[in-house]
């Protein structure tokens, strides 16, 4: 997808980055926004490139999530080592904390990244049981 750039009154260059299809463009939610030095990725569920919810519960929607967290920072041209702040959203902590900690192991590494873990009454979608969100260095800032 082109890049489509912004500049604010203050003089900061701001760039949308989506992939093809961008899923969240019928919601008027950008899938990521660069800027100052960082990419913004907004919260990823467990839904595949459909839009429908995997099966298999928590830890398959928080695996699709990674999965779909990955493919937003590669099209910003980013990895999830380039990860330095995580938010996770779930429908029940006391349920699913251990499983948070598996998919932590599972998809960052260390130094693991700094992380806010909230739980939500609900989410985007009624049968969605986890949303997670980055912020990633932009390495290639520099080049633009």
């Amino acid at each position: 997808m082109s890049p489509q750039l912004e500049v604010t009154p203050a003089g900061t260059t701001i760039e949308k980055v989506a992939t093809t299809p961008d899923w969240y463009e019928p919601y008027n939610i950008s899938q990521a926004i660069r800027a100052g030095g960082l990419i913004y990725v907004s919260g990823q569920a467990g839904f595949d490139a459909s839009g429908k919810t995997v099966e298999g519960g928590f830890l398959e929607q928080g695996r699709q999530a990674f999965r779909n967290l990955q493919t937003v920072l590669a099209e910003a041209g980013a990895t999830l080592a380039d990860v330095v702040k995580v938010g996770v959203f779930v429908r029940d902590m006391a349920v699913h904390l251990d499983e948070v900690i598996q998919l932590r192991e599972e998809f960052l590494s260390k130094p693991y990244p700094a992380d806010t873990l909230l739980e939500v009454v609900s989410l985007a979608q009624p049968d969605w049981l986890i949303e997670v969100e980055v912020t990633a260095v932009d390495r290639g800032a520099g080049a633009r």
